[in-house]
């Protein structure tokens, strides 16, 4: 029996999501290079070469897109962080695991978004949603901190003040970080998070 020229609604699905990661994939790309205010969606779709309307169709307007491009990197952080939660070890071997993997988070597309954003750049709803987002991932660092003090791996620390250096100092990579530079992100990641981590290190 011959196979039918049709595709079915299980290929027609995936063709959709690979077209909407397509898009989303190049408008990220376009905000992190040029910033929010200098990029058009009638620039990524011209980098595409289809028209202004399938980005609307795709993926909605200017806001939705910039939305759904933070969205996507908190959640592979907060995916990190419960990794990170779920691993056996002492609360500094755990806390270690995860900062290593948001640095390289943040150097790759959707991360490295999320922290080039301003709260500013979007409207006031998905302002207030981005904010939220990112407290989540506050608090999961700052719980891996305070499992770390509590087990005794981890010297005694203002566990907020911890979580914010920490990120302070692992979100500055998505400005600086070239993916083609003399380091690749992984080693980057590895040798700050080494750094850091002796910091933490009980004496």
């Amino acid at each position: 029996m011959d196979e039918s020229p049709f595709r079915t609604q299980a290929e027609r699905i995936a063709q959709r999501q690979q077209k909407r990661e397509a898009v989303l994939r190049a408008a990220v790309r376009m905000f992190n290079s040029q910033g929010f205010h200098a990029t058009s969606l009638d620039d990524v779709a011209a980098s595409l070469g289809v028209s202004k309307p399938t980005i609307y169709h795709y993926l909605g307007n200017k806001d939705q897109v910039l939305l759904e491009c933070v969205t996507r990197g908190v959640e592979q952080l907060r995916a990190a962080a419960d990794a990170a939660h779920a691993k056996p070890g002492t609360g500094f071997d755990r806390l270690g695991d995860f900062l290593r993997r948001y640095a390289e988070i943040i150097m790759d597309d959707f991360g490295r978004c999320v922290i080039r954003t301003a709260d500013e750049l979007l409207t006031n709803e998905s302002s207030a949603r981005f904010r939220a987002l990112k407290r989540e991932i506050d608090k999961a660092m700052q719980g891996l901190i305070a499992e770390g003090v509590a087990d005794g791996s981890i010297a005694p620390t203002d566990v907020k003040l911890t979580g914010f250096t920490l990120a302070g100092a692992l979100n500055w990579p998505a400005r600086w970080h070239k993916p083609d530079g003399r380091l690749a992100s992984e080693e980057v990641a590895s040798q700050m998070v080494d750094i850091l981590m002796r910091g933490l290190a009980p004496r």
